[in-house]
C-alpha cells in the first residue's frame, strides 16, 4: 500500500465490462490499496465477479483451493505468519458455512481475516431459490464486524462500497484484531458481458486516479498505563515469574531482554517464540519441572507476569493456579481474559513493548531464584538427552525431539492440536534452531491443520514443517492439493487413532474406549501421498526419520513422511519418560 496519494493512470476499475464487474473490481482494488493482496478462492458461480476481479488485478495474488473450509484455514495460516489479513472468497450457500471453523479459531486468537462471501439478491432470499441460505450475520459474534453489501445498482453510490471495505479492514486490524465479513449480493449476469458502467461520482473519479484507499484508517495502538501499585510490586518482587503465551518475534525479543535484566525465569509456551533455541533465563522444560520437582515450594513465585496469549501446558496452568502470588498481571494488547482459573489481579491492555518500557528496570530478585529454575531445567535436559535404553526404536516424544533438532532455519513449524503440540512443548530440544512456531490453539480443533501450514508457506514464501497426527490428517486430507505449489513437509504420526485419549480418564472404561473415542482408521497414508504426487517415506527408527526429514528439507518441495507408532506403547513411553525425569529432578 502506498502512503502518498499520487496521481496515476489506473484503468483497472474504469475498464470493467459492466457495473457488476466494475463494483467487484473496485472492491478488490480497494483491498489491494489497503494492503490485502492475497486471496484464497474456492470455485463457485455466484462469486464470479469477485473471482474474476482477483484473477485480472495486476497486483493481486490468488491461491486456489477446491474446498472452502481448507481455503479459510489457509487464509488463517497466511495471516498468522504475515501479520495482516488475506481475503477468502466463496460462493453462496453452505460454502459460506464451511468457513466457520477457521473463523472461530481466528476470533479466539485475534487473527485478522477478510471474508468475502457472494450471495443472492434480496428478491431471491427466503424463496426457495437454489443454493440460497441466510448468510446475513452467519458468523455471529465470531466476527469483529459484518455488512450486507447490496447488489450493484445505479441507486447505490459506489463510494459507499469502498468505504465499507475500508471500515471492514479497519475492524479486522484494530485491537482486538479478527475476522470481518462482507456478504456481497450479485444479480445475473455474473460473467463479464458488456454493459453500462461509468465512474460518474467526482469523489470516486479522484480515487481512481490515485493508489491509496478511499478512506485511510491509522491503526490505533492500545496503551493502558501500568498502575503505580503494579510497578512497585514488580520492583519489590523477590520471586518474579514470567509466563509467555503466544507472542510475535518482536514481542518475544522485548520479553527476553527484560527478563535477562531482571533475572526472572520465563516459562515459555511453544508458540511464544522463546521455547525453541531457548536462551537464559527461559525455562524450556517448565512443564516437567512443575510436574515432577521434589520441592515445589522453592519454585513458588510471589509475582506472576503473564505476557501474550494462552499456553498449552495444563501442568503449568495448575502450578500457577495454586501459587501463593498475591499479584498476577496479564499484559496483552487485547481486552479478552486469558484467566480460566480467575486469578488475575491486573489486566493491562497495551503492547508488550509499552508495558516493558513502563516496568522497573531493577528488582529485588536474588540470583538464587533464577538459579533454582535453571538447575532443575538442566537436570531435565540431561535426562532427555540420555533416555532409558529400552525405549522403542521410534517413539512419539523422540519425533518431536528430532524435528526440533534438525529443522532448518528457513522453515516455520506448524503443530497440530492434541499430541503434536504437547509433545513439542515437552520434548523439543532446547538447543535447536529458533524458527517461528504456529498452532491453532484458540479453539484447539484438529481440522484445517494442513491448510493452515500451506497458508503459512504462502505468507513466508518459504517451506513449513508440519507435525500432525493421523486423525487431523484425515480431517484435512484434501488440503494436500495446496502443497503442490506451497512447500510443506508433513510429518504424520500415525498411531491409528486418537492417542491423546489414552491420557484421559475415559481410557479406563474398556467397554466404550475402543473404538468410540480412539476411532482407529486402519489405513496408511502411502496411497494419499501417491494420489497427490508427494514424495513419501516411512521411517522405522529415529535415525531413519532424521535421514528422511533432512532429505525432504534439502529437496525444498513438499513431502509426506509417515511415522507409524502404537497408541498403547506411546502412553507407556510417556509414563516411562516421566519417571525418568522425576528421578533426575530428585537427584538435582
Amino acid at each position: 500500500m502506498n502512503d502518498v496519494a499520487t496521481e496515476t493512470d489506473h484503468p483497472f476499475v474504469q475498464k470493467a465490462p459492466n457495473r457488476t464487474h466494475g463494483w467487484a473490481r473496485a472492491m478488490i482494488d480497494e483491498c489491494v490499496r489497503a494492503g490485502v493482496d492475497t486471496f484464497f478462492i474456492a470455485p463457485g458461480s455466484r462469486s464470479t465477479p469477485l473471482t474474476t476481479a482477483v484473477a485480472q488485478h495486476p497486483d493481486a495474488h490468488p491461491v486456489l483451493h477446491l474446498d472452502e473450509r481448507g481455503g479459510a484455514f489457509a487464509a488463517l495460516g497466511y495471516a498468522r505468519a504475515a501479520g495482516r489479513p488475506a481475503g477468502w472468497i466463496t460462493t453462496s450457500g453452505t460454502a459460506v458455512a464451511n468457513g466457520m471453523p477457521a473463523v472461530a479459531e481466528a476470533a479466539q486468537e485475534g487473527i485478522p481475516m477478510l471474508l468475502l462471501t457472494a450471495d443472492r439478491p434480496p428478491e431471491l432470499r427466503s424463496t426457495g431459490a437454489n443454493q440460497t441460505i441466510d448468510q446475513v450475520k452467519l458468523f455471529g459474534d465470531h466476527v469483529r464486524w459484518s455488512a450486507d453489501v447490496p447488489p450493484p445498482s445505479g441507486d447505490v453510490p459506489l463510494a459507499s462500497v469502498l468505504t465499507t471495505v475500508d471500515q471492514a479492514l479497519h475492524h479486522a486490524r484494530r485491537t482486538p484484531p479478527g475476522p470481518v465479513h462482507l456478504n456481497v449480493m450479485y444479480r445475473k449476469p455474473l460473467h463479464p458481458v458488456d454493459g453500462p458502467f461509468a465512474l460518474d461520482d467526482p469523489a470516486v473519479q479522484a480515487w481512481a486516479k490515485r493508489t491509496t484507499p478511499f478512506t485511510t484508517y491509522p491503526v490505533p495502538t492500545p496503551h493502558a498505563p501500568v498502575p503505580p501499585a503494579l510497578a512497585s510490586a514488580v520492583q519489590q518482587a523477590e520471586r518474579g515469574l514470567i509466563v509467555a503465551g503466544r507472542l510475535t518475534d518482536a514481542e518475544a525479543h522485548e520479553v527476553l531482554e527484560w527478563a535477562q535484566a531482571q533475572h526472572w525465569p520465563v516459562l515459555p509456551d511453544v508458540t511464544s517464540q522463546l521455547r525453541l533455541g531457548a536462551q537464559t533465563p527461559v525455562v524450556p522444560y517448565a512443564h516437567q519441572i512443575v510436574q515432577h520437582a521434589p520441592d515445589l515450594d522453592a519454585l513458588r513465585p510471589d509475582l506472576i507476569l503473564h505476557v501474550g496469549g494462552r499456553f498449552v501446558s495444563k501442568q503449568v496452568r495448575h502450578f500457577l493456579r495454586d501459587a501463593p502470588a498475591a499479584v498476577r498481571a496479564t499484559v496483552r494488547p487485547a481486552p479478552m481474559r486469558v484467566d480460566p482459573d480467575h486469578r488475575c489481579t491486573y489486566h493491562i491492555e497495551t503492547t508488550i513493548e509499552k508495558a516493558i518500557d513502563a516496568l522497573p528496570t531493577r528488582t529485588a530478585t536474588p540470583a538464587s531464584w533464577n538459579g533454582t529454575w535453571q538447575r532443575y531445567n538442566e537436570a531435565v535436559a540431561d535426562a532427555l538427552q540420555a533416555p532409558p535404553s529400552d525405549l522403542p526404536p521410534l517413539y512419539e516424544p523422540g519425533i518431536a525431539e528430532r524435528i526440533s533438532t534438525h529443522i532448518p532455519d528457513t522453515h516455520a513449524l506448524m503443530l497440530a492440536s492434541s499430541m503434536p503440540v504437547r509433545d513439542m512443548q515437552r520434548y523439543a530440544t532446547a538447543n535447536g534452531t529458533a524458527v517461528p512456531v504456529y498452532a491453532n490453539r484458540g479453539a484447539s480443533g484438529i481440522d484445517g491443520t494442513i491448510a493452515t501450514a500451506a497458508g503459512i508457506s504462502v505468507a513466508r514464501k518459504a517451506p513449513t514443517t508440519l507435525l500432525i497426527g493421523d486423525l487431523a490428517t484425515w480431517h484435512d486430507v484434501n488440503a494436500f492439493a495446496l502443497l503442490k505449489e506451497h512447500p510443506v513437509i508433513a510429518v504424520v504420526v500415525n498411531n491409528d487413532g486418537g492417542g491423546i485419549f489414552h491420557f484421559l480418564p475415559i481410557a479406563g472404561h474398556d467397554d466404550v474406549f475402543e473404538p468410540y473415542f480412539t476411532t482407529p482408521q486402519g489405513r496408511s497414508f502411502e496411497s494419499v501421498a501417491r494420489a497427490f504426487e508427494l514424495p513419501y517415506a516411512c521411517p522405522t527408527t529415529r535415525n531413519e526419520l532424521t535421514d528422511a526429514y533432512q532429505e525432504a528439507c534439502e529437496r525444498g518441495s513438499s513431502a509426506l513422511i509417515e511415522v507409524c507408532t502404537d497408541r498403547h506403547t506411546n502412553a507407556a513411553v510417556h509414563r516411562q519418560l516421566d519417571a525418568h525425569v522425576a528421578a533426575a529432578l530428585a537427584d538435582a
